[in-house]
């Protein structure tokens, strides 16, 4: 394949401070959707970036982006993600599976639960 979709759910959507990422390397906006009801997303410490977590049995569905990107442009786009955060596999409520960013676990620290914001967006325009 040519081109490889990507789902992000945070600074890289549309509008946001990382979205350049994507564009510059000539990705361009497949789908607008949410991953499957078995996951949990929480704001990472830095108050930057959020951290999708699979939760089989305790999650809710999320507002994401998937990105269609030249497979040639993948590497240098991974090689820019900071830990704790990393590419695997994330489940759409649609059941398809893509690449995308995911969290471990252990890598949460004192990260905040935002599950039920229900997505990154919602998050950062809660009331104050």
């Amino acid at each position: 394949a040519d081109t490889v979709d990507v789902v992000v759910y945070g600074a890289h959507m549309t509008g946001m401070p990382l979205n350049w990422q994507l564009t510059e390397r000539g990705a361009s906006l497949a789908d607008t959707t949410q991953s499957a009801a078995d996951y949990r997303l929480y704001a990472l410490p830095d108050g930057n970036r959020p951290a999708l977590v699979h939760s089989a049995g305790s999650g809710e569905p999320i507002d994401l982006e998937v990105w269609r990107m030249p497979m040639a442009e993948l590497g240098s786009f991974v090689a820019n993600i900071p830990p704790p955060l990393a590419i695997g596999k994330v489940n759409l409520l649609d059941g398809r599976q893509l690449t995308g960013f995911v969290c471990e676990e252990n890598g949460l620290g004192e990260a905040h639960d935002i599950t039920s914001f229900g997505g990154w967006r919602q998050w950062l325009s809660r009331p104050a």
